[in-house]
């Protein structure tokens, strides 16, 4: 009559053999290889009690005996770290009589409606046995419930076939205290998947053998063969039924339990969160000096001190404040930038306190250091509110340095987005941030402030900005109008209405005012990029016959760019080029030097990035702007690596050239602004105005100017998981760049000639740690990848003749990778097993093929070169 629990006979005591097993491997490696470990064990249950009340509300008392812990796959004997140690000698005396100190369950309709157990018990047994205690919680008929077990509040459901019952529990709907955290960025991110099943088998009513098993998998998203695995497998097999000890006689559940054993309490059956303390761990300090020499500003483009970053950033995250600001204070000039980076980069409230303590930024002495700590706040995985409150606040006190004002406003700018992007746009340091930049916008009367607040916008990417975005487009000019026209090309294209779109189709036919040539292409960018109409894609067409020379080139190889590269306005695109109006030999035969071209870097099964370069150049032949960009992209996700773009205007002057049409005006200026991974940094400018010009150009070596370097923590995955056997499993990944990216324009009078130079230089370096951590033993798979490599980006320009000659070259050199795995299992003791595998292999260098027109081109530039010896100022 038993219908709704299993139910164990009076008088008997029931002998169960219980084995809990732990895997940790790589993804699709069988478990034979794994590390990991076994717990084997008896298990005696009987009944204590049934209420007289209810026949489906019963005492359980379960007791563990005979522990043993063994590998869990054979090892010989030099690699078995249990090899001649007892089991008390593994877990410890205490542990073990805590471990098979008995346990009571209050088991209704088959569900555990209370969990006795000693109250000062260590949390490492008392969650074995909530493990052991959970396997007891079954229904016997089919359907969908919610339920409690170690594993938190989970949706579970059973499936019923005669004496087979499966328990399937989904492990994501599972309510648990959860700690850790995900990178911001999907592409850098890494993916889980985590399944829990149980198969029991009943006999006279209770249960005769149980088989667990859950499984967690873990991928990196940018590279899916590199990930790790748990698995946890539990057994309970009845091995015999024996005469046991009577039931005891009461009515209510309080007494029998008090007569029982006075010191039982009721505790959670929720896992409690425990961590094992490290023992031979050297302090911050001791760490930072073993990794100091790898962190000097020369040895950056190098794996190692990408490294060696994200092992300091561990350790800092373990760290107290007086621990950071020691190293702070005490490190030199040289290193302090990179101990910037990592200290900001851990994220903790102890490391943000350590760093707001120690930077004045009424000091412009410490300004290296202050950009170094706000871009590390921008490139944040995980920003939380306190960080932006603070940036807010010191924004609004004494800056003593202009730049630095103006890059915290800009990392203001990312912040906002970064947290908006996690549902926070609500929060009130988030509304204050914008309330912030958006009225002072207004207000500013300055061109360099008003440039500053669109940058801040260019960042958030809010949409309540769009309108004032279009305002200053359309009405500004020089580069007021240029970064708000960049600011709205990096919305996505659903948050650009017809408003948008009739601004910027205004902006390029130039309907109300003359604009530059610079801020139209962008406008017609836009247009291109954001679901085109016919007619739009038709009157930017018949548009280019009208333009001057060079934009006319500039257009034309957009449109053939869209074309070539499967873009999505490309079907609409094609459909216009039908139309002979259009498309005929006089407008695609313009002459000219100016270009747009997309093309892959790599194409893989994860992800692909694709490289895009256009140049446009004014009539005279000297470069208006060249624009180098990486973009990553997956399935689902997108990812702007990096834009460098390099700007110069009003330098017709010099080579006694006619300015463009609506260009007379612009006064002499190069400069340099970039993005890295969807972050806008502070531009940086090479000279402003004539007289600076001529004084640079004059004592000019032609050195590049450093525009990024520094250490960014790009994938930033922890958690932690409860594993539903009993022990804790952390899984983390982090990766690292070193970066240095720097540009340089050169320029020759007597040659007739210009050169710009952009060079990325980065060491990437990716840890992932997947650990299980049973207070006596910790079991684990520590992966690496690493690469190095450096992409140039050079062109050349001889404005001798018309049309002058222009050659692009992006070279990327031979590059490094190398990737290992380490399993290891080991004793608090120090014992260890390991196991290393690793690969190292060199990936060829590549010359990226431009367009067919560039090679020509580069071919006469050189050609020329070697006729006559080329002198640089």
């Amino acid at each position: 009559g038993h219908t709704t629990g299993p139910s164990l006979n009076n008088d008997k005591l029931y002998k169960f053999a219980y084995s809990a097993e732990v895997y940790v491997d790589q993804v699709k490696a069988s478990l034979q290889k794994s590390a990991g470990y076994r717990i084997s064990s008896g298990v005696d249950v009987n009944l204590l009690w049934r209420n007289p009340d209810n026949d489906d509300d019963q005492l359980i008392k379960i007791t563990i005996r005979d522990v043993q812990v063994e590998n869990v796959n054979e090892r010989p004997a030099a690699k078995n770290i249990f090899k001649g140690k007892s089991t008390e000698k593994i877990i410890g005396k205490e542990y073990l009589e805590a471990l098979q100190r008995p346990i009571v369950l209050e088991l209704v309709r088959g569900k555990v409606k209370n969990f006795y157990s000693h109250q000062n018990e260590p949390g490492f047994t008392q969650n074995i046995k909530r493990g052991l205690a959970s396997l007891f919680q079954l229904q016997l008929h089919s359907g969908a419930t919610r339920e409690v077990d170690i594993s938190g509040k989970c949706n579970t459901t059973y499936h019923v076939r005669q004496d087979q019952v499966t328990k399937i529990k989904a492990l994501d709907s599972c309510e648990i205290e959860k700690q850790g955290f995900t990178s911001h960025n999907q592409i850098l991110d890494v993916s889980t998947k985590a399944t829990s099943a149980t198969i029991y088998v009943l006999e006279d009513g209770f249960i005769k053998s149980i088989k667990a098993e859950e499984n967690y998998v873990l991928l990196l998203n940018s590279r899916r063969k590199t990930g790790a695995k748990i698995v946890s497998k539990q057994r309970l097999e009845l091995k015999s039924v024996q005469a046991g000890p009577g039931l005891i006689a009461g009515k209510q559940v309080a007494s029998v339990i008090k007569t029982l054993d006075s010191s039982y309490v009721a505790v959670p059956l929720v896992a409690e969160p425990v961590k094992s303390e490290c023992k031979k761990c050297p302090s911050l300090s001791e760490h930072w000096q073993s990794i100091r020499e790898h962190m000097y500003p020369e040895k950056l483009p190098e794996a190692q001190a990408a490294r060696s970053f994200l092992s300091f950033i561990q350790n800092i995250r373990k760290a107290t404040k007086e621990e950071i600001l020691q190293i702070i204070r005490s490190e030199n000039k040289e290193l302090l930038p990179q101990v910037m980076d990592a200290v900001t980069s851990a994220q903790t409230p102890a490391s943000l306190e350590a760093i707001l303590e120690f930077l004045d930024f009424k000091d412009a002495s410490t300004s290296t250091l202050q950009e170094r700590f706000l871009y590390a706040c921008g490139f944040a995985s995980h920003p939380s509110e306190i960080l932006l409150k603070s940036l807010t606040a010191k924004f609004k006190g004494d800056i003593a340095n202009e730049e630095i004002r103006e890059t915290l406003v800009i990392v203001m700018g990312a912040l906002i987005r970064k947290l908006c992007d996690r549902e926070g746009c609500k929060l009130p340091a988030v509304v204050e941030a914008k309330r912030l930049i958006l009225s002072r916008l207004e207000k500013a009367k300055k061109d360099d402030n008003v440039r500053m607040y669109l940058l801040a916008l260019k960042n958030a990417l809010l949409p309540e900005a769009i309108p004032l975005l279009l305002k200053y487009a359309e009405s500004e000019e020089g580069h007021i109008s240029n970064v708000a026209a960049t600011a709205l090309q990096r919305y996505d294209p659903s948050f650009l209405t017809k408003e948008v779109k009739e601004t910027m189709n205004r902006i390029y036919h130039q309907n109300r005012k003359v604009h530059e040539k610079t801020v139209r292409t962008t406008a017609a960018a836009i247009i291109l990029n954001s679901n085109p109409s016919y007619m739009e894609v038709k009157n930017i067409l018949l548009s280019i016959g009208e333009l001057p020379l060079e934009m006319s080139k500039y257009m034309l190889s957009m449109i053939q760019d869209i074309v070539q590269f499967e873009m999505p306005s490309s079907k609409t695109v094609r459909q216009v080029l039908k139309d002979m109006r259009a498309h005929n030999y006089d407008r695609f035969s313009k002459m000219g030097s100016s270009s747009a071209y997309s093309g892959y870097i790599t194409r893989g099964p994860d992800v692909s990035s694709t490289y895009s370069l256009d140049i446009l150049y004014s009539g005279s032949g000297i470069l208006r702007r060249s624009n180098m960009n990486i973009r990553i992209f997956d399935r689902n996700a997108e990812l702007h690596a990096s834009q460098v773009v390099i700007e110069a205007q009003g330098l017709e002057s010099i080579i006694a050239a006619t300015p463009d049409e609506g260009e007379e005006n612009l006064d002499s200026f190069a400069g340099m602004s970039a993005i890295l991974f969807d972050i806008q940094l502070r531009p940086v400018t090479f000279f402003q105005g004539y007289a600076d010009l001529m004084s640079k150009m004059f004592s000019a070596t032609g050195d590049p100017i450093n525009v990024v370097k520094g250490l960014i923590l790009l994938t930033d995955y922890s958690q932690e998981i409860q594993l539903q056997s009993g022990p804790r499993a952390s899984m983390e990944f982090l990766g690292g760049l070193a970066i240095d990216i720097s540009g340089g324009m050169e320029f020759s009078l007597w040659y007739r000639e210009s050169k710009t130079n952009v060079k990325n230089r980065v060491a990437m370096f990716v840890a992932g740690n997947t650990e299980v951590d049973s207070f006596f033993i910790k079991t684990g798979m520590e992966t690496t990848l690493e690469v190095e490599t450096t992409l140039d980006f050079i062109s050349t320009v001889q404005f001798s003749q018309y049309p002058f000659l222009v050659c692009l070259q992006m070279d990327r050199v031979e590059s490094p990778f190398r990737r290992y795995v380490t399993k290891y299992e080991s004793l608090p003791s120090g014992r260890r097993y390991t196991a290393r595998r690793g690969k190292a292999e060199l990936l060829a260098g590549n010359e990226y093929p431009l367009h067919q027109e560039n090679s020509n081109m580069c071919r006469k530039v050189f050609g020329a070169k070697s006729d006559s010896s080329s002198n640089w100022f």
